[in-house]
């Protein structure tokens, strides 16, 4: 058995931003997208260190689902992987972790 994946209330706002500006244009392809970066989410249940270490904070780590990053920790006691932030590539980086 994976990880448990933890979803912070602030990456799940942040999802669902993306998403309802993407159904704006294109109600479908949001739903796509929105179960897209779920699914690599959920990935990291069986590959938590999957995504590269984020060097500006310890033990978070970042996987790339162009063109979004999603923020994670992984808590490797606790066996659980923390979804931090989803969060668009061409912004600044986040600072909120």
């Amino acid at each position: 058995m994976g990880f448990k994946i933890i979803f912070s209330p602030q990456s799940l706002e942040r999802l669902g931003e993306i998403v309802r500006h993407i159904a704006h244009d294109n109600p479908a392809a949001a739903l796509r997208f929105g179960m897209k970066m779920l699914d690599h989410a959920q990935l990291l249940s069986d590959f938590p260190e999957l995504g590269r270490h984020y060097p500006k904070r310890v033990n978070v780590r970042r996987l790339l689902v162009k063109p979004y990053f999603i923020y994670y920790r992984v808590q490797q006691e606790m066996q659980t992987v923390e979804i931090l932030d989803f969060w668009h590539g061409a912004r600044q980086e986040p600072t909120l972790f």
